[in-house]
């Protein structure tokens, strides 16, 4: 017998390419895939129809009118990064929100667990490779756009263009990582599959839509007189952009834009003494990520957050079907 043939496949590993085989062959997979498809070029669309308008001369993001494929609009569409933004939940809700609570009605649970693995293996390898799945995806996407931009432009993104549009990606692999584990935890949570997805959809509709709301309506009461001073008004404006930067739809839009618009040097407000003197040049790569580090620790703090409850959750959860 060789050496490969007598190794064993890890058991962890098992359940990763059973699981992505899974996702790629449902239906519902394949719908949010035709779904994210048609936006992404739809999008791309708009971005091409609207290029001429999007890059001018004296645009101090001149040199990276690529990344104008991205965010630009004729207005009849969103851009891809708004896209992303509203359809990127919905793809981590898909994936997630019965993963743990159909095999427990099925009566697979139990049986998946009598076998000699350890009991987390189970969770873990649900969320790796539902991770995976959205990764590949994502960079998919990515790579798309960039394809055939090339083709309608006729010019290749620079290197700082490639690695700002693969930096958002991975913030966008983030952001949707938010919702799958929350999709994960509602799964572990209720028991029914109909139950969770409800859940799922209720905060995605709060954050995306009401949220904003209740935030302006908080501005609006505690909004300063016009004799306040510039301190006063710094910090309202200050407190209203902590609020908004609860959501993580605000988080992935201040760090998406930030990433493709170069020209963005601040995501708060600025007083005349921080204003002045600066020059309205595109910021390096570097320097943007440091503006956007906040946001995506934010994104990876609320990830983690959610995996752990949902870690925690699962190991002590009564797995036997009822």
């Amino acid at each position: 017998m060789n050496a490969s043939e007598s190794r064993v496949a890890h058991p962890f590993a098992v359940i990763v390419g059973k699981e992505v085989s899974d996702h790629i062959r449902s239906w519902r997979f394949l719908i949010m895939l035709l779904l994210m498809a048609l936006t992404c070029f739809g999008s791309l669309y708009t971005s091409l129809s609207n290029f001429g308008n999007a890059v001018k001369a004296n645009d101090p993001e001149g040199a990276f009118f690529f990344l104008k494929l991205f965010t630009s609009s004729d207005g009849t569409l969103p851009s891809f990064l708004v896209f992303i933004s509203f359809l990127g939940p919905l793809l981590g809700i898909s994936l997630g929100f019965d993963a743990i609570n159909t095999e427990q009605n099925r009566g697979t649970l139990s049986r998946v667990l009598a076998q000699p693995i350890h009991r987390d293996y189970l969770i873990n390898a649900k969320f790796v490779a539902s991770l995976l799945v959205i990764g590949f995806l994502f960079l998919a996407l990515g790579l798309l756009v960039i394809g055939f931009g090339l083709v309608m432009i006729g010019i290749p993104p620079s290197a700082g263009e490639f690695m700002r549009i693969l930096s958002f990606l991975l913030v966008a692999i983030c952001y949707v990582a938010f919702w799958l584990n929350l999709s994960i935890l509602f799964s572990v949570l209720f028991r029914q599959p109909a139950t969770s997805a409800l859940a799922c959809i209720a905060v995605w509709l709060f954050f995306t839509v009401f949220y904003s709301m209740i935030v302006n309506l908080i501005a609006k009461a505690m909004m300063p007189p016009e004799t306040a001073g510039i301190q006063h008004i710094l910090g309202y404006r200050h407190f209203i952009l902590n609020l908004l930067r609860v959501a993580p739809n605000h988080l992935f839009s201040d760090a998406g834009t930030t990433l493709l618009m170069p020209s963005v040097r601040s995501l708060g407000p600025l007083s005349m003494e921080q204003v002045q003197g600066a020059i309205p040049s595109p910021l390096p790569l570097g320097q943007s990520l440091l503006i956007v580090w906040p946001q995506l620790t934010g994104l990876i703090a609320a990830t983690a957050t959610c995996f752990a409850l949902s870690y925690f959750a699962f190991m002590r959860k009564e797995v036997r079907s009822r």
